[in-house]
């Protein structure tokens, strides 16, 4: 079900968008709303799914890992999905993973900290799922920009 979402709901998740961590007070201080309203309208969208959980972005390249890819999976089967999806969750470096249309069933993005430990998951890991027939990596030299959808 689609959550229409007014003024207000609009400007709690655009100030939300720029800082997570700001307090619910800060938030209805900025808006000139009450501190109660703020609370309700963040539950309200938390509850409709709008808003699905406040989390850090990690910064992985300030941790070591210097190498990220996109790798389309080709499956023999596209009913297996489900369950190749599952051993991909079990590998810690597949941060992401997506359905997609096209040529490959499946688009997951891979951090390493070295081109040996890239080889090492797709070679190792992923080729190694029952169902998975071919693979094909697109290196990630840097994020231009991230950002949440216009509101």
């Amino acid at each position: 079900m689609k959550k229409e979402l007014d003024q207000i709901d609009k400007n709690i998740l655009n100030k939300l968008s720029e800082d997570a961590r700001m307090p619910y007070s800060g938030l209805a201080n900025d808006l000139k709303v009450s501190n109660t309203l703020v609370h309700q309208r963040v539950n309200n969208l938390i509850e409709h799914g709008v808003l699905e959980k406040f989390s850090p972005v990690i910064n992985e390249r300030k941790l070591g890992y210097e190498w990220s890819a996109f790798t389309g999976l080709t499956l023999k089967e596209d009913s297996s999905s489900e369950s190749i999806v599952e051993e991909l969750r079990k590998i810690p470096n597949v941060t992401e993973c997506y359905y997609i249309s096209g040529q490959y069933t499946l688009f997951v993005r891979i951090v390493a900290r070295s081109n040996e430990e890239m080889r090492s998951i797709l070679y190792d890991q992923i080729d190694h799922i029952k169902g998975i027939s071919k693979t094909e990596s697109i290196i990630d030299f840097g994020c231009a920009f991230r950002r949440n959808i216009p509101l």
